[in-house]
């Protein structure tokens, strides 16, 4: 069940997003078992993680990152292009979401 997060914390996560590199590739073969756990082997390394998708096929790429969301109960942060980010706490938060909108300025 995927995680439901607020637009000023997805805003948030879409920040620190920028600056990181794809972790994974999803290939010609799609998204294949050794690829869902190999993204979520990267989500409980990183929380914060890009994904990119090969292949033109937006609609394709939409399905894909629901389910990815889905099946490993992460929240879908940002569609851009052929690169997905995700997001999902792990035991060991690294990354604090703010609570409120003002929590951002500050």
């Amino acid at each position: 069940m995927k995680i439901d997060i607020k637009p000023f914390q997805r805003k948030y996560l879409q920040g620190l997003a920028h600056g990181i590199d794809p972790v994974v590739m999803v290939g010609n073969n799609g998204l294949t078992e050794s690829v869902v756990r190999e993204i979520a082997i990267s989500l409980d390394a990183h929380e914060l993680i890009k994904v990119r998708v090969q292949g033109d096929d937006r609609e394709a790429r939409i399905a894909m990152f629901e389910q990815i969301c889905e099946e490993l109960g992460c929240a879908p942060v940002q569609h851009i292009g052929k690169l997905l980010v995700l997001w999902r706490p792990s035991d060991k938060a690294r990354i604090a979401l703010p609570k409120n909108k003002q929590a951002m300025k500050g």
